[in-house]
């Protein structure tokens, strides 16, 4: 690591109520020689709000490599910079990836202030498994792109989430429920930590129904949270590894006997593996 370099902070500011900004967070806005921000207006709202009066640079998606490289260098003459996007932690589906990746390629010292993000405060209060998530960010544009990407994630046995904007949270809803059983469990979360912040949990349909019947529920920015799929009735729940080894056995032995192997091998429930390789059969 450079002893003469700057240091780049990486900042999370508050997503809606503006008590949420860390102490540490205001010092390191104050104390910084630059601000890097994606959009330098909002953010001045945040640095008057605090009293904050720092020098802004505007990065944001449209020039992220010329103004990173520039940045990189005020960081080699020994500047330190804070890094901040509009609202939330910087890099969660915002700008910030190049600079960040090339100060720690120069040796350059990278430190986190921690504070709000949407996805984690979504999923905080959501009621769903969060041992084992996926974060999915923005979803495609378009509407066949999202049905595609929706039936990717129909079967996976994990929480997943993403984001939406008022503008498309309703075909967006509306392409989940085309692909997914509309009895399937989901969470929205609109305006987290704001005066209108809503949180809902139910089926795909009903909240389908509300997001249709609610012009209100279609405003703000969203943050969506999808249950995991569940097994059907009666179906055996078997890792990759263990479908692999299945598959593999049924080529030379009867189904029964590549159960037997397969749960000696492998430790699992014959029963399982019995019922997972007789679905195998069923699908060559």
């Amino acid at each position: 690591m450079s002893t003469n370099s700057g240091k780049l902070y990486v900042v999370a500011t508050p997503i809606g109520n503006l008590a949420d900004f860390s102490a540490r967070g205001i010092a390191v806005l104050t104390q910084v020689d630059l601000i890097a921000a994606e959009d330098t207006r909002h953010v001045r709202m945040l640095l008057s709000h605090y009293g904050i009066s720092n020098k802004l640079f505007s990065l944001h998606q449209y020039n992220e490599q010329k103004a990173s490289a520039a940045l990189l260098e005020k960081l080699r003459q020994g500047l330190s910079i804070a890094l901040v996007s509009d609202a939330g932690t910087p890099l969660l589906s915002d700008p910030g990836m190049p600079l960040v990746k090339m100060a720690r390629e120069a040796g350059i010292e990278v430190s986190p202030v921690p504070g709000a993000c949407a996805l984690i405060a979504a999923l905080s209060v959501a009621g769903l498994p969060v041992s084992r998530f996926l974060f999915e960010g923005f979803l495609p544009r378009t509407g066949a792109a999202r049905r595609a990407f929706f039936q990717e994630r129909r079967d996976w046995r994990l929480t997943w989430v993403f984001y939406e904007s008022s503008h498309r949270i309703l075909a967006a809803i509306e392409d989940l429920a085309e692909v997914l059983p509309v009895q399937r469990g989901i969470v929205i979360a609109r305006e987290l930590t704001k005066v209108h912040e809503t949180i809902v949990k139910d089926s795909l349909e009903n909240v389908l129904t509300l997001l249709r019947q609610d012009e209100n529920m279609r405003r703000g920015e969203f943050v969506v949270i999808v249950s995991a799929a569940q097994p059907e009735k009666n179906e055996a729940v078997i890792s990759a590894e263990q479908k692999k080894l299945l598959t593999i056995l049924l080529r030379e032995c009867s189904t029964r006997t590549a159960a037997a192997l397969a749960a000696e091998i492998t430790g699992a429930r014959k029963k399982d593996l019995y019922q997972a390789a007789l679905a195998l059969r069923k699908d060559r």
